[in-house]
């Protein structure tokens, strides 16, 4: 096994470019191709994930020309696929799998959706049961309630759905998405809490760019309208990622900093940016503008634990697991029951791997309870398991702010940012 070998950072500082949102540039590929009229795409995310979708999205016959390294002109194809038949291979990237789930199976085409081995363990029942209360013909190819899926054209009669809003809200987002391809007016009904809300406001506030507008009471009822039609607005810029943010923003927290990203400010779309109110609350001190925020250690030097509703900051959450060996006190974590059908199930692999530093957790179906090492001593040399999750990895790189670490399987990275730890090693000198 390939892996990374970090030492004891011996100073924090400098500024970092942020890579193009994961969670936008996947909505906005898919919007570009399904909207009548072109697109130039600015500052996508060039990873595995993106990939995919910019694959499929090809097999199914959308011209997509890149114009530049992270710049694309989607010629879109008016909410009608010209491939009718097709094999997507989409690997374990879950913001291509689901929307497209969804869309494909308005499209009146036969697809089948395959991935690798851990995507066939991450669950799709919740989705495919309101695309079945439409009339959509899906079949499970293996386990029912799992991918892989085929899908066959099929006459959608119902015009009310409803779907479960507390496992994932990529559900909600890739019905949201696939509302207009139906023709005429459609509500959906959210039962159970509402996980990630702001990444329905992030699909939402895409969807209105390229000239949809959802009908919104509260977060339990949304009706897409009928004769809506996704229309390019001729270009869009990918803004960047908030959850890769926080990695070098806890950085500066914990090491003395500042550190700086740039790519997103104080009005970034997407929820993960509320990392820095919980870094605040640790004592860091934050400056940010409308394209920048910087990080610095509190005063005191040392940060404070938190107890912290983590349900608009679901990615970002897990950097706070880690950065908790470094605050004084008990870190608590709630909400985080999204962890378990990630790209690995975070809840156990984060406690598990923060047991083997010293530190005492308590992990629960929804929670961590995370208790640091006594007298914050960091186990040394200790190996990390990554699990083949790209947050992991990064997540657990910052351990080497306070002992040496091996970091497992580092080039899983590449699912979202393939330079991640080039560009840690700007800010972090050892």
């Amino acid at each position: 096994m390939k892996f990374l070998d970090l030492n004891v950072g011996k100073e924090v500082k400098g500024t970092v470019r942020l890579p193009g949102s994961k969670s936008i540039s996947n909505r906005v590929l898919l919007l570009a191709a399904l909207a009548s009229g072109g697109t130039h795409v600015r500052d996508v995310l060039v990873a595995d994930d993106t990939i995919c979708m910019l694959n499929a999205l090809k097999v199914l016959g959308v011209s997509i020309n890149q114009t530049d390294e992270n710049d694309y002109f989607i010629q879109g194809v008016g909410g009608q696929f010209p491939i009718r038949e097709a094999d997507l291979f989409l690997e374990n990237a879950g913001t291509a799998y689901r929307p497209l789930t969804a869309v494909l199976s308005l499209a009146q085409g036969h697809y089948r959706l395959y991935g690798i081995s851990r995507m066939y363990e991450r669950p799709i029942g919740d989705l495919v049961d309101p695309l079945r209360q439409l009339g959509a013909d899906i079949t499970y190819l293996g386990n029912d309630g799992f991918p892989p899926l085929e899908i066959k054209a099929a006459e959608i009669q119902a015009d009310l759905l409803v779907v479960r809003g507390d496992v994932s809200s990529q559900y909600l987002t890739s019905l949201l998405i696939a509302s207009p391809l139906i023709g005429r007016k459609l509500t959906i009904e959210v039962i159970g809490d509402l996980i990630s809300q702001p990444y329905i406001a992030l699909t939402l506030g895409l969807m209105s760019h390229f000239g949809v507008e959802i009908e919104q009471a509260g977060l339990r009822h949304f009706v897409s309208d009928n004769g809506l039609n996704y229309i390019s607005p001729g270009e869009i810029f990918v803004e960047g990622d908030a959850s890769s943010a926080s990695y070098f923003l806890a950085a500066g927290a914990i090491g003395g900093g500042p550190v700086r990203v740039e790519g997103i400010g104080r009005n970034s779309l997407q929820g993960d940016v509320l990392f820095i109110k919980a870094l605040e609350k640790m004592g860091a001190c934050i400056l940010q503008g409308d394209n920048w925020i910087e990080v610095r250690s509190p005063q005191s030097g040392r940060l404070t634990a938190i107890n912290i509703d983590c349900n608009h900051i679901p990615d970002a959450a897990m950097t706070l697991a880690v950065v908790a060996l470094f605050a004084d006190g008990v870190t608590m974590l709630k909400n985080i029951a999204s962890w378990k059908v990630k790209e690995t199930d975070r809840l156990y692999a984060m406690a598990t791997e923060l047991r083997k530093l010293g530190a005492v957790v308590e992990e629960g179906p929804d929670f961590l309870r995370i208790t640091p090492p006594i007298n914050g001593n960091i186990s040394p040399f200790v190996a990390i398991n990554t699990y083949n999750d790209h947050r992991m990895a990064m997540c657990f790189s910052l351990v080497s702010l306070g002992a040496s670490v091996r970091i497992n399987d580092p080039t899983c990275v590449s699912k979202t940012f393939p330079n991640y730890f080039a560009e840690f090693a700007k800010v972090v000198k050892y």
